[in-house]
């Protein structure tokens, strides 16, 4: 079943790991796939504009479906294939409506990530300004003491939705991997902590961790005084 989709995807990059766990969380193991790099500017390669005229990664295929962007990818795989694998959408009309707004949440989430820890890469070196990275990263703290906020209430062991794992946490898990990757203090944030503990040993999580990752465990510094 998964020998007819291709994915074209990058090490890292949260969109791509977002329907990586979902093709795992959806037993779709034996995918094809090819790792590009963005250092050589494979994303921009004709193999990558055939299937996404935009030039980014995740590029997904699944027969003559093409789902490029990954929120897209990952709700299409859990209604394409609902009653294989883990369900991925809740029942209970509660946990539901909370499973769509931190999904959509999280894109605010991971864009105020991005732009504390890529500014250098964003923008110019004529145009940085030590103030406008303060403001960055103020805003960043004000989305942090957000998340943590939500987790706290649903109680210690929680989901983002509830007491199970959800497309919520397919798509916000990469971006809480990416805080704890460039430096965040658990100790500073312990609930996020715990969600992060919580499910970086889930077996879809762990198959499809970033291989540089593996590679380098070490990380950054960038975040260590957020």
């Amino acid at each position: 079943m998964a020998q007819n989709m291709t994915l074209l995807w990058g090490s890292g990059s949260a969109p791509c790991w977002r329907v990586m766990i979902a093709l795992e969380e959806k037993n779709l193991q034996g995918y094809n796939h090819k790792l590009l790099s963005f250092d050589k500017m494979e994303h921009k390669s004709q193999e990558v504009l055939d299937i996404n005229p935009r030039g980014q990664l995740p590029s997904f295929k699944h027969g003559d479906n093409i789902v490029n962007e990954s929120y897209a990818a990952c709700f299409y795989l859990e209604s394409q294939f609902k009653s294989q694998g883990n369900t991925l959408i809740p029942d209970s009309p509660a946990e539901q409506a909370l499973m769509y707004q931190r999904m959509f949440e999280g894109l605010a989430f991971y864009e105020k990530l991005n732009a504390v820890i890529y500014y250098e890469w964003f923008v110019p070196e004529e145009e940085r300004h030590d103030s406008a990275l303060k403001r960055n990263k103020e805003a960043l703290v004000t989305e942090l003491k957000l998340w943590e906020g939500y987790l706290k209430k649903l109680g210690s062991g929680s989901y983002l939705a509830g007491k199970t794992f959800s497309l919520a946490d397919v798509i916000v898990f990469p971006t809480v991997a990416y805080l704890f990757r460039f430096g965040l203090s658990a100790e500073r944030y312990p609930v996020l902590g715990e969600y992060y503990a919580l499910l970086k040993d889930r077996p879809s999580i762990k198959a499809s961790w970033p291989p540089h990752w593996l590679e380098n465990t070490k990380g950054q510094d960038t975040l260590k005084d957020i």
